[in-house]
């Protein structure tokens, strides 16, 4: 009997210090000091190509919107996902409900290291893990943009997650793991400067690997199979492998530039389900932009799907 009240005793020990050192380890962690400085005082002309080139519209706009209401960041959305229902907020320059009152660095700690002004996580289906990797003055850039847009009033619902994913403080240990600010490809010396800026583009402000790449059982991208492909994260449909061996494998450049702009593949189909938001923002940026984003798709290493084999329709 001593000796099982010791063992009980040292569990009860190391599990208090294991409780310990996860509440420490993850807690939010904001910006430094030297971070901050690099935010400068922003440019809404660049700020709008960064505001398209980030998709924002594309989860924070209201359904279904069309034309200049997509300018309306009300949020609402409903992203269903194995961790639960995750619904963006209202982004516009409300005060109230939005984020009109948030300064520049509130947005920069937001978006580069996802905790909010009152210092809580955000959960990752907001893409700060890609954002990450975004320069700060970029986003004081974007900052000064989203001052120039409609302040509209009305509060989005509520996550609705069972547990423990409605524990936001556990999303600290998640950053522990895949939250950085380092390219995923790396490239040689050398490597065209088009390469380089499409390089930014897809794995920061465009987030494409958060869709096109699988994930692991914690909901991290396993960045050995980048952009591989993907079961979508809402139902069971596919999103596509847009490395060389997938199927954009046989396009080139040009047809990959084009397709953002127009939304029609070599083959003349044409842009359908969540990719139709996202073409409408690449048709935003300057060719250059795309032509560096389809510069990066042809560079970067082939895999295979990353996804399992669809089943052949039955007769």
């Amino acid at each position: 009997m001593p000796l099982l009240k010791k063992l009980i005793g040292a569990v009860v020990i190391l599990g208090g210090v294991g409780a310990v050192a996860g509440w420490f380890l993850s807690a939010p962690v904001k910006l430094d000091t030297q971070t901050l400085a690099k935010l400068g005082s922003g440019d809404a002309m660049k700020g709008k190509r960064i505001f398209y080139a980030g998709g924002c519209t594309s989860c924070h706009a209201k359904p279904g919107s069309q034309g200049d209401a997509r300018l309306q960041l009300v949020g609402g959305l409903e992203l269903k996902t194995p961790f639960g229902t995750f619904v963006p907020p209202n982004i516009s320059q409300d005060p109230k409900d939005g984020i009109g009152a948030w300064s520049v660095e509130d947005l920069a700690n937001a978006m580069l290291k996802g905790v909010s002004p009152s210092g809580e996580h955000f959960y990752p289906a907001f893409p700060y893990a890609s954002y990450a990797r975004m320069k700060p003055a970029d986003i004081a850039d974007l900052y000064a943009f989203l001052k120039t847009l409609p302040a509209v009033a009305g509060e989005a619902p509520g996550n609705s997650l069972t547990f423990p994913f409605n524990i936001r403080r556990g999303i600290g240990l998640w950053k522990l793991l895949y939250l950085g600010d380092q390219p995923v490809i790396s490239f040689p010396a050398g490597t065209p400067e088009s390469v380089m800026a499409g390089r930014y583009l897809v794995e920061g402000p465009g987030h494409c690997g958060e869709c096109h790449t699988p994930r692991d059982v914690a909901g991290g991208t396993k960045k050995s199979e980048w952009l591989a492909g993907a079961v979508a994260a809402e139902g069971n449909g596919i999103v596509p492998n847009i490395t060389g061996e997938g199927g954009i494998g046989k396009w080139s450049e040009a047809d990959i530039a084009n397709y953002l702009e127009t939304g029609f593949t070599p083959d003349f189909d044409s842009v359908g389900g969540a990719m139709v938001d996202v073409q409408r923002n690449m048709a935003e940026l300057a060719p250059e932009d795309r032509a560096a984003i389809a510069a990066y798709l042809k560079a970067i290493p082939p895999h295979p799907n990353g996804y399992p084999a669809r089943k052949p329709a039955a007769n």
